[in-house]
């Protein structure tokens, strides 16, 4: 028994990142859907094979004032309406395929709103079949001639494959054989699933010209869903009841009247960290009638359910895997390499994304609801992956991005992160209810548009020289011509004339009868004959082994001359694989800078259209700048009239109070003279009496007293400020009596004159019985007393000193101190009668107007004095 081999599925070498690996864009694809009648609406116009153009429906701009502009999107290539299913698999899903063939990975989904027609891009219809099923024709048509036999390869349930030897292979079979007791395989051979009868006519088939005729290969297929965030295996085989099983819509088991869940998968990394479906199964198939067959097993049981937008609206994300397992043949040309580093695995997984969609279109309740929450959720999550890889390539950045948040795109982390190429097909459905979907995919696409991934790297050629399976075959077919020119032993014995020949060359038997037992002559005639015969024997044998040494030594020169041409043949071939790698790499060289000039061009595209952006953007700063500009001068201007405004106001103000300061300074001057006036006079009054005492002289009469100083000059302002004329003073004098205060009664007063009060000397004072006078108010007097009274003084309004006195009520407080509470102020002013300053009573339309109450400073005859008291609550 042959030891067996094991094979991992293909990574790039080591996990350090390069600066000059060489990406790729993703290749994103658009595809509109033909309306599903002509008179509906349609907001999207394909105008060139790369761009598309939305129009905002009409509804629409009513409804928001027409400001919806026309917006144009870039693909890497549009197809209309009028598009085939095999001109889209000649250009998008064909190349997946020679990659695929070459040990190359590859992602191929559709993305777009619910019913925009993205399972049947994928999938097809009778006559006009997808991409999977086209993709499944071509790779058959290329491996066909060179599969190996079943079991060969094996999953090993670790993402990886193994190599088993012929016998393991055929126990394997055998085993199989044995346990089918209906064969299915054969059945769907001979008559193929009418879905997929006619989806490929045998005009369309295809296949592939970079076939390795040196390796054997084998196709295997798995198909999972992604529903509600859970992974399910759409091929595994459910429990089955003999005596009462009954299932209900999509392939879900019921028995005894019981529901039987389905069980999830989970993602698991294996050893060279690509993510995989754990214990998912894999099924091998060696033709596309039985890939078929396992396909549509598993869309049976694919969950899909009726909407408001679609009939048969998915609920879930398929994904269909094609993994391709390839080994090379020996030296020989005869058996599998049994070398375990030499095998190799490439996958390619077409991928059916559920459609986005509103609820508030599809009317979705209870589990419909769930769905299409996580429907929307996990395509949100698959656009912020793409917005994060987009910054971290375009900015430098290393964000972290958020794979794990959902199983999808967990699920392809790794051909993101460089495993193979990565295409997207975007459907669109033109109809202008789906406006705002397509606006959101529209803008998903162009930001997809500018990642790019890594490109895969070839795979290591094998060190056999190339052309085994050919000498291989060559070889047997000249051996064969060879027996049959000479009449090879292999016909020779299956031939009846010519054993008939060979019984006829040989002497005739004589009769054999023994008559009489004494016949003597019989048997020795018997004898004679048959020694004959052997001696014939004897001699053809001896021919036989002539003939055969002959045939051996011609059979050494043949291999001798065969050798001699093999090596010729293998110096020539040497010789062309060098000018094949030549071509290679120039055709190599060739498709990069090809590629790489497509990239520049989208580039450049891309910088145009931003260019003319901010052109526009330039221009409207301008002109708002400009119009920023004229407001600025007009508020210049306006601020310049406001600071003349302000400085003819600052210019009439200042002089109003020059002019009130020289008032007051007049006035205080006036105040200054009246006291040494005063001062005089009573000096003066003195020297008088100590003259008279001295000189014993007792004269009556009065000395004359010395006239105050004229106030004509306040006279004068206080006529200069006032318009109207000034009133004789008519007013009778007033006799000098003391005036009683309000504040006279029984109670005791705190009378507090603070020593900066200047006295007056006039004839009415404030008179506070049972009082005590103090400058400073203590605790020591105000628990002595019950009532309290302050005499403050100020500068009236014109120029004469006013004094208030303030009044109030002490009470203990809860402390044990004293606290004072203001109930009444009175007010006392005097004035000079002949000033201008007066008030007219209210109700005093004519006639000379009644002075206030003034207090006089000097003894003046002429002089009227009186008080005013004014309350204040």
């Amino acid at each position: 028994m042959q030891k067996t081999g094991k094979g991992k599925t293909p990574r790039r070498p080591g996990q350090k990142k390069a600066t000059n690996i060489e990406k790729d864009p993703v290749g994103v694809y658009c595809r509109i859907r033909p309306l599903g009648a002509e008179d509906e609406e349609c907001c999207v116009e394909m105008i060139s094979s790369s761009t598309i153009q939305l129009h905002a429906p009409d509804g629409l701009k009513a409804n928001r004032n027409g400001e919806y502009k026309e917006t144009q999107y870039s693909f890497k290539k549009v197809f209309g309406i009028n598009t085939t299913q095999m001109e889209l698999f000649e250009d998008v899903a064909k190349p997946l395929v020679d990659d695929l063939i070459r040990c190359k990975n590859g992602l191929l989904f559709t993305y777009g709103v619910t019913g925009s027609g993205k399972t049947f891009t994928m999938t097809g219809s009778p006559g006009e079949g997808g991409l999977l099923p086209r993709s499944l024709d071509m790779l058959f048509n290329s491996i066909s001639p060179f599969q190996a036999k079943r079991f060969v390869f094996k999953p090993d349930d670790k993402n990886g494959m193994e190599i088993q030897g012929q016998v393991d292979a055929l126990l394997e079979r055998q085993k199989r054989d044995s346990q089918q007791s209906v064969p299915k395989t054969p059945s769907s051979r001979q008559k193929a699933d009418p879905e997929f009868a006619d989806m490929i006519s045998p005009e369309e088939a295809c296949k592939s010209e970079n076939v390795d005729e040196d390796c054997c290969y084998s196709v295997f297929v798995s198909y999972i869903e992604v529903y509600n965030n859970y992974i399910y295996d759409l091929l595994e085989d459910a429990p089955f009841d003999p005596i009462r099983s009954k299932w209900l819509g999509g392939g879900t088991p019921v028995r005894n009247n019981e529901f039987i869940p389905p069980q999830s998968k989970s993602l698991r990394e294996d050893q060279n960290h690509n993510m995989y479906v754990a214990g998912c199964t894999e099924v091998e198939v060696k033709s596309t009638e039985e890939a078929f067959e396992v396909f549509w097993k598993g869309q049976k049981k694919r969950r899909i359910a009726n909407t408001q937008l679609n009939r048969e609206s998915s609920r879930s994300h398929s994904v269909f895997t094609v993994k391709l397992a390839q080994a090379p043949l020996d030296a020989d040309g005869d058996h599998i390499l049994q070398d375990k580093n030499q095998v190799n695995v490439s996958q390619l997984c077409l991928v059916d994304l559920a459609g986005s969609e509103r609820t508030s279109r599809t009317k979705a309740e209870g589990s419909r609801l769930r769905e299409a929450g996580n429907i929307n959720q996990s395509l949100m999550t698959l656009r912020t992956c793409m917005e994060v890889l987009r910054e971290n390539q375009m900015c430098g950045t290393n964000k972290m991005v958020p794979y794990r948040d959902s199983k999808v795109t967990l699920l392809f982390k790794n051909y993101f992160d460089g495993e193979g190429k990565v295409r997207m097909i975007v459907c669109v459905n033109p109809k202008a209810d789906d406006y705002d979907e397509t606006m959101l995919v529209m803008r998903f696409a162009e930001m997809t548009q500018e990642v790019e991934v890594a490109r895969p790297v070839d795979r290591p050629i094998c060190g056999l020289a190339a052309g085994r399976r050919h000498r291989n075959q060559a070889f047997r077919d000249e051996l064969s011509r060879h027996l049959e020119e000479r009449g090879g032993p292999s016909d020779a014995v299956d031939d009846p004339i010519l054993l008939t020949q060979l019984m006829e060359s040989l002497p005739a038997l004589p009769s054999c009868e023994l008559v009489d037992p004494a016949d003597d002559q019989t048997l020795p005639r018997l004898i004679e004959v048959l020694e004959r015969r052997q001696h014939i024997r004897q001699m053809m044998t001896e021919q036989l082994h002539k003939t055969a040494s002959t045939l051996k030594s011609m059979l050494q020169q043949f291999d001798g001359q065969l050798s001699a041409k093999e090596t010729y043949l293998h110096d020539q071939q040497s010789k062309l694989c060098e000018k094949d790698k030549v071509i290679t790499n120039q055709r190599t060289e060739i498709e990069r800078l090809e590629k790489k000039s497509t990239t520049l061009e989208y580039k450049i595209d891309i910088l145009q259209k931003t260019t003319d952006m901010y052109e526009q953007d330039t221009r409207s700063l301008r002109q708002e700048l400009e119009t920023r500009d004229q407001k600025l001068q007009r508020e210049l201007s306006e601020r310049r009239r406001m600071e003349q405004r302000m400085q003819g106001m600052v210019t009439d103000t200042k002089l109003k109070w020059e002019k009130e300061c020289e008032r007051r300074v007049n006035a205080k001057q006036l105040e200054m003279q009246n006291k040494l006036w005063v001062k005089d006079e009573k000096l003066k009054q003195l020297k008088a009496i100590v003259t008279e005492s001295s000189a014993g002289s007792c004269s009556t009469e009065r000395p004359e007293k010395p006239e105050r100083p004229s106030r004509e000059r306040d006279c004068i302002i206080a006529q200069k400020r006032s318009a109207s004329p000034s009133p004789r003073p008519t007013a009778p004098p007033v006799r000098p009596t003391h005036r009683r205060s309000h504040s006279a009664g029984g109670e005791k007063w705190v009378d507090h004159k603070p020593p900066s009060n200047l006295d007056l000397d006039t004839v009415m004072q404030p008179i506070i019985p049972n009082a005590i006078k103090v400058s400073t108010p203590n605790e020591k007097a105000l628990s002595k007393c019950h009532k309290y009274v302050l005499r403050h003084q100020e500068l009236a309004s014109d120029g004469e000193i006013e004094t208030k006195l303030i009044k109030g009520n002490v009470f203990k407080t809860r402390g044990g101190g004293q606290a004072v509470q203001f109930t009444d102020i009175e007010t006392l002013k005097q004035e000079c009668p002949t000033s201008s300053s007066r008030k007219r009573r209210s109700g005093s339309a004519e006639g000379p107007a009644e002075m206030e109450d003034i207090e006089n400073r000097a003894p003046v005859t002429n002089t009227s004095y009186g008080y005013q008291k004014r309350r204040k609550p």
